[in-house]
C-alpha cells in the first residue's frame, strides 16, 4: 500500500505562487500515476491535475496555463507549482495516487493524502 502525505499549504495574496509536495511511501509507488484534487467548503472535489509514470501531464480547466504538474520519480514525490494564486483557488489540495490517470481522472483514485490547505486572500 501506498501512503500519501502533502505538504506546501499555506496563506498568499491573488497573483502570488506557492507550491505543493506530495511524499509517497509504503507499498510499491513504481508506476504509479500521480494527481492533484482539490474541495472548497460546500463545493464537490474537483480536479487538478494528473500526471503519468512517464510524465504526461492532465490539467482541469480552471488551472491549465497556472499550474504545472511535476515528479521526481527517485524521490518518489509530486509537485504541484501554483502561479498566479486566485482566491477561487482557496480549497484544501488531496494528492492522489492510482494506477492510471484515467483512473486519477475518473476521480476513482486507489490512494489519497490527507489534504494541505491554501488560503488565496484578495
Amino acid at each position: 500500500q501506498v501512503q500519501l502525505v502533502e505538504s506546501g499549504g499555506g496563506l498568499v495574496q491573488a497573483g502570488e505562487s506557492l507550491r505543493l509536495s506530495c511524499a509517497a511511501s509504503g507499498g510499491t509507488a513504481s508506476g504509479y500515476a500521480m494527481g492533484w484534487f482539490r474541495q472548497a467548503p460546500g463545493k464537490e472535489r474537483e480536479f487538478v491535475a494528473a500526471i503519468s509514470w512517464g510524465g504526461t501531464t492532465y490539467y482541469g480547466d480552471s488551472v491549465k496555463g497556472r499550474f504545472t504538474i511535476s515528479r521526481n520519480n527517485a524521490k518518489n514525490t509530486l509537485y504541484l507549482q501554483m502561479n498566479s494564486l486566485q482566491p477561487e483557488d482557496t480549497a484544501v489540495y488531496y494528492c492522489t495516487a492510482a494506477t492510471n490517470t484515467g483512473r486519477i481522472r475518473g476521480t476513482m483514485s486507489d490512494y489519497w493524502g490527507q489534504g494541505t490547505q491554501v488560503t488565496v486572500s484578495s
